[in-house]
């Protein structure tokens, strides 16, 4: 996908197309679950896309909010926004050996797609927009920030994520670096009875010190964690 100067006008020409194909796409249905299409988009998306509500900074791909700025200002509504970004994820540019003017098929499909383009629609190019505040400190603005909670059941957070782990169940006896490690290598060990679908790319997603900040907060959050020794 093409940097944020070039990107505007295909998105502006991808909206007219989108508002023809709305009917038939689904979009704006009331199925469609915004808050875990959060989670799908840091965990997807947020890699290559900067998007402010998201917490994510990447880089390869259009500042989400720049782009679709524009195209509100251009007078698009929600859900031709959500038909935009259908269009994208279901017809992208053809991939070839550079990720910045080229983005890789399939990243979502079927229900996953349309959580993920109602939620970029409710908050992209939206002035102000910005992570939900959650109580419990640093790590707890950490966990929500990247979406953990969209796949794992943590009782401190109020999440119940089923694609991995309950984490109240798995986390209490582990050490700080076994947990971290579980977090920036997730292929390394995997949970039994779930699918190695954990994205491996959080080291570069998350700092050094939000890193800190989650371990501490999980092995706090899950009482019996272990300490902070390796």
């Amino acid at each position: 996908m093409p940097k944020l100067t070039t990107a505007i006008r295909p998105l502006l020409a991808l909206a007219a197309v989108a508002a023809v194909a709305l009917p038939a796409s689904g979009c704006g249905t009331s199925d469609a679950d915004p808050e875990r299409g959060r989670a799908l988009f840091v965990q997807k998306c947020g890699a290559c896309h900067t998007m402010a509500q998201a917490g994510t900074s990447g880089t390869q791909g259009p500042d989400l909010d720049d782009a679709f700025a524009a195209a509100r200002v251009a007078g698009e509504n929600d859900s031709t926004v959500e038909g935009v970004v259908e269009a994208q994820v279901e017809f992208p540019r053809p991939s070839n050996d550079n990720p910045a003017v080229s983005m890789p098929a399939d990243l979502v499909s079927g229900q996953d797609l349309q959580d993920v383009a109602a939620y970029v629609a409710l908050y992209a190019g939206v002035p102000g927009a910005a992570p939900p505040k959650v109580p419990g400190g640093a790590g707890a603005q950490v966990f929500a920030n990247n979406g953990c909670g969209g796949c794992h059941t943590l009782a401190a957070a109020g999440s119940g994520g089923v694609t991995g782990p309950d984490l109240d169940e798995v986390l209490p006896g582990q050490s700080a670096a076994m947990i971290d490690e579980s977090i920036v290598d997730p292929g390394k060990v995997i949970a039994k009875g779930y699918p190695n679908v954990m994205p491996d790319n959080f080291s570069t997603l998350i700092s050094p010190k939000e890193l800190e900040e989650l371990v501490e907060y999980l092995i706090a959050s899950t009482a019996k964690g272990g300490g902070k020794g390796g």
